[in-house]
């Protein structure tokens, strides 16, 4: 029972752990009024951790009975981020808006993939890079826009 108890009582830590740092990027895209913000983050987080979970559950349970490859759920992940990002990139004209968005939602997988997986200090090194990287550089976008844009 006890090691039921610290079992689920780790899911628990991964699963708020995603919620926090994917809200965090989350949070800013919402800030924006992006199409996809704080609640889209946060799913998307809390699906790639619940299936990085159940991918290495499932080895757990058939390692010995056959050959299981738990980053095979991984890069299904991957792949299926990457369509659903792919769905909010839109060309207009001369212009394509969503690729930010997009990038942020991929990476928010690769956190909450990353908190599943234990690799706590990369997940939160990376949410504080693209958290940084999101606030801190559209100012200087702008800068470098005004001096070589008529």
């Amino acid at each position: 029972m006890a090691q039921i108890l610290d079992q689920m009582a780790d899911i628990l830590f991964k699963i708020l752990l995603t919620i926090l740092l994917s809200g965090i990027i989350g949070i800013e895209r919402f800030v924006r009024h992006k199409g996809a913000g704080l609640r889209t983050h946060i799913l998307i987080g809390v699906g790639s951790a619940l299936l990085v979970l159940t991918s290495y559950h499932v080895f757990d349970i058939y390692r010995e009975a056959n050959i299981v490859d738990p980053t095979r759920i991984i890069a299904g992940i991957v792949t299926g981020v990457g369509f659903l990002c792919a769905g909010t990139i839109i060309r207009g004209g001369a212009g394509i808006t969503g690729l930010t968005t997009a990038a942020s939602m991929w990476v928010v997988s690769g956190i909450g993939m990353a908190v599943a997986a234990g690799q706590y200090g990369a997940a939160i090194i990376v949410t504080f890079v693209v958290f940084l990287t999101l606030i801190g550089l559209r100012p200087i976008e702008k800068r470098i826009e005004k001096m070589f844009r008529p």
